[in-house]
């Protein structure tokens, strides 16, 4: 069995290794550290010690994961011919991934590990910045650092900045979340006599000259909720405010059935700002439908039946589920295979009941639970081969309105018109058009013709019985003309 002796060298110089942790280094037959780049290193060549790094590595890779990879891959290959000793910066088991890729090797039962203390950074780290970890800190990795992995509201610690490089992406991803002028500190070297700490505006941290093996960057935390804003955490604080008992009056009679036109309209004027291309628009129409989310989701919670993590648990596993050429080993090359597996994964989820309709209607749209009939007939055949056939099915049904409107009775009337809107609807189907947006944008565009056409009148007497019939149609084409301008 190889054998591998791991060995921390501490977070300053020689005088802060323990005296057990000083022998091993001294009695390895064969040492091998992962960088030269350490304080302690140089001392003991400084007493004749031999021993081999692996930076020529970082320097035949561009990235990090496969510096480790390399050089785990070395230090097995020669374990193999005796054991040997391996020393790290720190502790080898804070923020060292050689330690965890060979800790997978034992695992295996590749080799046998003895791993050595070693004081982690950590601890002058603290002293240095003067902070309590207690009230909640993140150690994070940063040359694999994500905007999502950071919580604004803790005191967030950096480690693996090197260079510049680093520190760019680091600064980047931060500036996601923190105002760019938020106060960052360079720690280098903490807890030894060359320990160094600049502060500086976030927007400069890859301007600074000290980043090197020792440095971490220390973010601190933004306690006020107002300036933390880009936490889902904070929304979700905002809402339960607005509930609790202490909280908006309105806010709290609030139901899943009264919100459910508010949902509706918040939409339609996302759907409105999406077709203007407006980007600031859609920026606050998303979080208005987003507020609809949440206020669901704390009604749920208030009322002890789910909260919102039932909630992003259900799509997650929805979607890991329902895409499995994605997140399993099923291909799917072309939407149309997509969509196939889609259906098929659905039907194993949801048995289909004894009409293809069950499930279709959509209580507040009756344009909507149309679409959903015809599409689930049409799924299995019954439907015309294309357009053509809803044509002429439209044609035979206005004919039998109109039939009804001249001779018919009421009752009779109400019926032909519906089936005029259904075979609307079905035409709609055809030409992959949403029969709701279109008639919202139908409705818009009613209202904003008819707007122009009432300040038109107001402009004049002031009294629509003053204008003809004839008069107000001008109003309206001139309305009608002002827009198709705009759209030239």
């Amino acid at each position: 069995m190889r054998n591998i002796t791991v060995i921390g060298l501490g977070a300053g110089n020689l005088e802060q290794l323990s005296l057990g942790t000083y022998r091993l280094l001294k009695k390895a037959h064969r040492l091998f550290i992962r960088t030269e780049e350490h304080p302690v290193v140089q001392e003991l060549r400084s007493e004749g010690m031999q021993m081999e790094s692996f930076d020529a590595i970082y320097e035949a890779n561009d990235e990090f994961e496969d510096v480790y990879q390399t050089i785990v891959e070395q230090l097995l290959l020669l374990s193999t011919e005796q054991p040997i000793t391996y020393a790290v910066p720190g502790h080898p088991l804070v923020a060292e991934r050689t330690v965890q890729l060979l800790i997978e090797k034992e695992k295996m039962g590749e080799i046998k590990l003895h791993i050595a203390g070693g004081s982690s950074f950590l601890d002058p780290i603290f002293t240095a910045l003067r902070i309590d970890p207690i009230e909640g800190f993140q150690l994070l990795d940063g040359t694999d650092l994500k905007r999502d992995d950071v919580r604004m509201d803790q005191h967030v610690l950096v480690g693996q900045v090197y260079d510049a490089f680093v520190a760019s992406d680091v600064k980047l991803s931060l500036m996601e979340k923190y105002p760019d002028n938020h106060e960052v500190t360079i720690v280098t070297a903490a807890g030894s006599v060359e320990e160094k700490l600049t502060t500086v505006p976030l927007f400069e941290l890859d301007r600074s000259m000290t980043l090197n093996n020792l440095t971490t960057i220390y973010v601190p935390p933004l306690i006020e909720r107002d300036q933390r804003l880009k936490e889902w955490s904070s929304l979700r604080e905002i809402i339960a405010a607005l509930r609790a008992p202490d909280g908006c009056p309105w806010d709290r009679e609030q139901t899943h059935e009264s919100l459910k036109r508010y949902l509706i309209e918040e939409s339609f004027e996302l759907l409105q700002a999406i077709d203007e291309e407006d980007d600031e628009a859609i920026i606050e129409e998303l979080g208005d439908v987003l507020l609809q989310v949440f206020l669901h989701a704390q009604i749920g919670e208030d009322d002890g039946y789910f909260s919102m993590e039932d909630v992003l648990e259900s799509i997650g596993a929805k979607m890991i589920r329902r895409h499995p050429h994605v997140f399993g080993q099923t291909e799917a090359d072309t939407t149309a295979d997509v969509l196939t597996n889609w259906q098929a994964i659905k039907d194993q989820e949801k048995p289909r009941s004894s009409s293809l309709l069950e499930g279709q209607t959509r209580y507040a749209s009756s344009l909507l639970t149309s679409f959903n009939y015809q599409k689930a007939a049409a799924n299995v055949g019954f439907d015309w081969p294309n357009i053509e056939g809803a044509f002429e099915k439209f044609q035979e049904e206005w004919q039998e309105f109109q039939e009804e409107v001249r001779n018919g009775r009421a009752d009779r009337q109400l019926d032909e018109l519906g089936d005029v809107l259904f075979t609307i609807v079905n035409i709609a189907r055809f030409l992959k058009i949403s029969p709701e947006e279109a008639m919202w944008h139908a409705n818009e565009k009613f209202k904003s013709r008819f707007h122009f056409v009432e300040q038109c009148v107001q402009q004049g007497s002031g009294d629509f019985t003053a204008y003809s019939l004839e008069q107000l149609e001008e109003f309206w084409r001139q309305a009608k003309r002002k827009e198709e301008s705009h759209e030239t």
